[in-house]
């Protein structure tokens, strides 16, 4: 009996190892931006039908990042920063709202169709929009709802609008929000946020590795 059942346990194991890098390469290949939806359209595909061999987000996300390595380094490491440098532009453009970059582009998971993912804060939401119309900034509004923490889900308002041809996607969050990061909708943590002078250090560091690469291509 603990026989079988060790072996049932290592099948779902592998189960749920094999959804997860399928998942992740749906994500990377196929633009899918939803990790439930490519947990699922990956079970789909291998013809797996139980819910304990579906992968936790958090499994995806790390299969995404060792699939960007193995297959798509170079293209995913350019593609990173020049996401990255988008980012360091848009957070300079609304300093003025105390932004935080979130989301792919900061984890280093982001791909062809991830947009730049900013949470700006303030207790005047009309004033993000004043802001954009004085710039001249084309935005579509719409609202998405935040997970302040495990009790407070809140309805905020975004902005999404193109710039530098990559799409920038901005959340405005209470003024409050700086001070607790709201919940992360892949493991339901904190989710990782940064600063303007954080984003110039990793462009920096972006900056650094592609120089270093580039010299290491011309040696050999």
């Amino acid at each position: 009996m603990h026989h079988a059942r060790q072996h049932s346990q290592t099948r779902t194991r592998e189960r749920r190892q094999r959804l997860a890098h399928e998942a992740a390469r749906l994500m990377a290949e196929g633009g899918i931006r939803d990790y439930h939806q490519a947990k699922r359209k990956a079970a789909e595909r291998l013809g797996i039908h139980d819910d304990a061999s579906l992968p936790r987000n958090r499994e995806i996300e790390d299969a995404l990042r060792q699939y960007q390595r193995l297959f798509v380094s170079e293209a995913h490491h350019v593609a990173l920063a020049v996401r990255r440098q988008a980012a360091l532009h848009a957070l300079e453009f609304f300093a003025a709202f105390h932004p935080r970059l979130v989301g792919p582009v900061l984890e280093g998971t982001a791909h062809a169709n991830s947009p730049v993912q900013l949470h700006l804060h303030s207790d005047d939401v009309e004033a993000v929009d004043r802001w954009l119309q004085d710039q001249r900034v084309p935005a579509d509004r719409c609202s998405r709802r935040v997970r302040l923490d495990r009790e407070r889900e809140l309805e905020v308002s975004a902005w999404v609008f193109t710039a530098e041809d990559l799409l920038i996607d901005v959340a405005v969050l209470p003024y409050d929000a700086l001070r607790q990061a709201p919940l992360s909708g892949v493991d339901e943590r904190p989710m990782r946020r940064a600063s303007l002078a954080q984003v110039r250090e990793l462009v920096a560091q972006d900056e650094l590795a592609g120089h270093e690469a580039d010299t290491t291509h011309r040696l050999r």
